[in-house]
C-alpha cells in the first residue's frame, strides 16, 4: 500500500504553519518597528487586531461554501494565493501612507512631532491601509481550514481523520513557535517590510507543490489500489445509523445547513473553545511579563514560550490517537468513539485552575500547565473538525467548517477583547481588585483561566445534548 495520504497531510501541515506565520508578522514587528514610523498608539493597534478577528469570522461563513462550490484544488489555491498577497501588501503600507499624507520620506514621517495634527493624519491613514491589508489576509486565511478539512475527509477513513487533522493542525502551534525566532531577525536585518514579503512569498511557493501533488485519491497517480481501498473502507461497511435525509440529494446551502442540529453542535464546539486557544496565543507572552517580569525577548521569556508550545505540538498529536483506540479496541462507531475521546480531552483544560496558584512557586508551572491546556485544545479541535466528516457528506464538509469557523472567530474576538478590558481595569484598581487571594492583574488572569478551564466541559455537554447519538446526513 502506498502512503500518499500522509504526504498530503504534510502539505496541509506546511500550509497551516505558513498561515500562522503570516498572521503573526504584525504582532512581532509592531511595537519596535511600526509604532514609531506611523505614530501609533495601543488603541490603533488594538483596532487593527480586533477588526482582523471580525474579518476572519465573517469570511469563514462563506469560505467553506466557496471551497465546496469551486472544488478542493481551486479553492485551496485561491485561499493561499489571496492570503499570501494580503501578507505582502502590508509591506507597501508605508510607501502608500507617505504618498497619501504628502511626506517626503519614511524618515520624515518618523520626525513628525508626536501628538501633532500631521502625526494624527499619518496614524489614521496608515491604520486604514493596514486594515485593508488585514482584510485581504483574513479573506484568504478563512479558506485554509475548510479546504484542509475537505482534503482530510477525501484522503483518510474516519478512524484516522482526527490523527491526520492533529498533524496538520499542529502547524498552528509550530507557526507560533517558529515566528518569534524568525520574524524579528528578518525585520532587523532587512526592514519590517521585507519580513512581510519574505514570509508572504512562502505561500506562493507552497502553491507550486500543491498544483503538482494534489488530485482526488481516485485520480492520483501516487495512490495505488490498496491505499484507495483503505481510504474508502468506511463506504464498504454498512453502518446501522439513524439517518436524516434532505428532500433533494444536493449540497446543502448555507441556510439549509443551519437547519440541522449537527451544524449547531459544531458551532457550539467552536464558539466556546476557539477563543481559549487565541487567548493563549495572544496573551501568554504578556502574562509572563505582567505577572513574572519575563519579557518575550529575554532568555527566560523565550524558553517559557518555547516550552509551552513544544508541549502543545507533541502532546496534542498523541492525544488525537484516543478516538482510534475507542474505535479499534472498543469497537465503537466513529461518532461515539470520538465523543468519548472528546469528553476525556475536555477534562485536560481544567488544569488551568492551578496555573495561577502554582505560579507563586515558579513561572515554569504556568508554562507547563498552559502547554497542557493548549495540547488539550489542539486535540479537541482536531476531533471537533473530524465530527463534520463523520456526520456530513463530503460535498458539504467545507461549508460546515466555514460556519463553525465564523462562530469560533466571534468567540475569539469576545474573549480577547474583554480580557484586555479586564486587565486594564484590574491594573487601574490595583489591590482593590481581588479574586481568590490574588490582586490586580494576577487576579484578572486567574478569572480568565477559570473561564478557559470550564469552556470545554460546557461545550461538550451542549454538543452531546444536541446530538446524543450518531445521525448521519445523506444527500
Amino acid at each position: 500500500m502506498t502512503n500518499w495520504r500522509w504526504w498530503m497531510c504534510g502539505l496541509l501541515f506546511v500550509a497551516t504553519t505558513v498561515n500562522y506565520l503570516d498572521r503573526q508578522v504584525l504582532s512581532l514587528t509592531a511595537k519596535e518597528f511600526i509604532f514609531p514610523e506611523f505614530h501609533w498608539t495601543d488603541a490603533n493597534y488594538g483596532t487593527i487586531t480586533a477588526w482582523f478577528s471580525i474579518f476572519y469570522a465573517a469570511f469563514m461563513l462563506f469560505a467553506g461554501k466557496f471551497v465546496d462550490w469551486i472544488g478542493t484544488k481551486k479553492g485551496y489555491l485561491w485561499a493561499i494565493g489571496v492570503w499570501s498577497l494580503g501578507a505582502c501588501l502590508h509591506a507597501f503600507c508605508g510607501i502608500a501612507t507617505e504618498w497619501l499624507t504628502g511626506q517626503e520620506s519614511i524618515e520624515a514621517m518618523r520626525k513628525v512631532e508626536a501628538g501633532s495634527e500631521t502625526a494624527l493624519l499619518i496614524a489614521t491613514v496608515s491604520v486604514y491601509l493596514f486594515l485593508a491589508a488585514r482584510a485581504i489576509l483574513g479573506l484568504g486565511e478563512a479558506g485554509n481550514f475548510p479546504a484542509a478539512i475537505k482534503v482530510t475527509a477525501e484522503y483518510f477513513p474516519k478512524k484516522d481523520r482526527a490523527y491526520a487533522t492533529s498533524i496538520f493542525n499542529a502547524g498552528a502551534s509550530v507557526g507560533a513557535l517558529v515566528a518569534p525566532a524568525v520574524i524579528p531577525p528578518l525585520a532587523l536585518a532587512f526592514g519590517w517590510e521585507w519580513a512581510f514579503i519574505i514570509i508572504g512569498v512562502l505561500g506562493f511557493i507552497w502553491m507550486g507543490f500543491f498544483v503538482q501533488w494534489y488530485d482526488k485519491p481516485e485520480e492520483s497517480k501516487h495512490v495505488n489500489a490498496a491505499e484507495l481501498s483503505y481510504i474508502h473502507q468506511d463506504e464498504a461497511v454498512e453502518e446501522k445509523v439513524e439517518t436524516v435525509k434532505p428532500a433533494v440529494e444536493r449540497s446543502l446551502s448555507l441556510l439549509e445547513s443551519f437547519g440541522y442540529k449537527q451544524t449547531w453542535a459544531f458551532i457550539v464546539g467552536k464558539f466556546f473553545t476557539d477563543g481559549v486557544w487565541w487567548f493563549f496565543l495572544f496573551w501568554a507572552p504578556a502574562y509572563f511579563q505582567d505577572v513574572y517580569g519575563y519579557k518575550a525577548s529575554s532568555g527566560t521569556g523565550m524558553m517559557l514560550i518555547i516550552t509551552l508550545y513544544a508541549i502543545v505540538t507533541f502532546l496534542s498529536i498523541y492525544l488525537c490517537k484516543l478516538p482510534t483506540y475507542f474505535m479499534v479496541n472498543k469497537k465503537m462507531e466513529a461518532y461515539s468513539g470520538r465523543m468519548r475521546a472528546m469528553m476525556l480531552i475536555a477534562l485536560i483544560p481544567l488544569c488551568c485552575l492551578a496555573a495561577q496558584p502554582l505560579g507563586a512557586y515558579s513561572a515554569w508551572w504556568p508554562a507547563i500547565i498552559i502547554g497542557l491546556a493548549g495540547a488539550g485544545h489542539q486535540a479537541w479541535s482536531a476531533n471537533l473538525f473530524s465530527t463534520i466528516g463523520d456526520m456530513f457528506p463530503k460535498s458539504t464538509v467545507a461549508t460546515i467548517t466555514g460556519i463553525g469557523g465564523m462562530a469560533g472567530g466571534i468567540g475569539s474576538y469576545l474573549i480577547n477583547n474583554y480580557s484586555g478590558k479586564l486587565f486594564t481595569y484590574a491594573e487601574g484598581q490595583g489591590s482593590a481588585f481581588a479574586f481568590f487571594g490574588f490582586e490586580g492583574k494576577p487576579a484578572a488572569y486567574f478569572i480568565v483561566f477559570c473561564v478557559c478551564a470550564v469552556a470545554y466541559i460546557l461545550a461538550w455537554s451542549i454538543m452531546k445534548t444536541l446530538v446524543p447519538k450518531y445521525q448521519k446526513i445523506e444527500l
